[in-house]
């Protein structure tokens, strides 16, 4: 079963939006692989100038599936394609977003989000690390909110979301998210491809090069993690819902 829904096209822009709610679009072996072919195929075609990457339900991302996790290469592969497809990339945020989410928002070009967005880097609380999601996270975000949220797993609003540089703009409870996305969707479509591909490669040269010097090291720092006992039992927890045994 498909954990995209098929993707629609209006006057440029390609939306794909991540359909699995049922464990609320976390990020298995299987949607990663969905997700990359979909954003192959956005690069290939020259009718789209531009991708919107969205949800259903009311969970934009939960992170990785603890049940079926994807291998840490294809997910760091997937954000570093986000980041060097040639075309712009743009979230849409209606929902939560939690932990590996947070890499997807990270690696997207321009991101808004609604007032019913929370967002938390909750890994600290699993005996895990943000470890691979900081290569598009942290030559994005201010680094003393890094300092706070990687620690603290504490939950955050859009507003602070946009404060800190996590996204790009918040909508208001009395805003339409598609209402405020329109003057950037219409900015897409009124720049050549040429010119979007080539800006885009100036704006994002400094999170690739995260991705050139780190990413062995962060995949390494992640395994590690995820074979530990603290990891294990933080992950047996989460799914039992019950506290952690280091829980004070």
């Amino acid at each position: 079963m498909s954990r995209l829904a098929p993707p629609t096209h209006d006057r440029g822009i390609t939306t794909l939006t991540l359909d699995s709610p049922a464990n609320r679009n976390a990020l298995s072996a299987a949607l990663v692989d969905e997700l990359a072919t979909a954003l192959d195929d956005c690069a290939a075609d020259d009718t789209v100038r531009a991708v919107v990457l969205t949800h259903t339900g009311n969970t934009f991302c939960a992170g990785a599936d603890l049940t079926a996790p994807p291998d840490p290469h294809a997910l760091v592969a997937l954000m570093r394609q986000i980041v060097a497809v040639p075309k712009p990339v743009v979230a849409r945020v209606t929902g939560h977003v939690r932990a590996g989410g947070l890499g997807l928002l990270g690696a997207c070009d321009i991101s808004a989000a609604g007032p019913g967005a929370t967002f938390a880097l909750t890994e600290s609380r699993l005996g895990l690390a943000p470890a691979v999601i900081s290569l598009p996270l942290l030559p994005r975000i201010d680094p003393r909110a890094a300092d706070r949220y990687y620690l603290t797993g504490e939950r955050f609003d859009a507003t602070e979301a946009a404060r800190i540089g996590l996204i790009t703009l918040a909508t208001g409870p009395a805003e339409d998210i598609d209402m405020a996305l329109v003057p950037v969707l219409d900015g897409l479509r009124k720049a050549s491809p040429q010119g979007l591909a080539a800006s885009k490669e100036l704006v994002t040269a400094t999170v690739l090069k995260s991705f050139d010097q780190h990413a062995e090291d962060l995949i390494a720092r992640s395994a590690a993690l995820f074979a530990s006992a603290e990891a294990r039992e933080g992950m047996t927890a989460f799914l039992e819902r019950r506290d952690p045994a280091w829980a004070l």
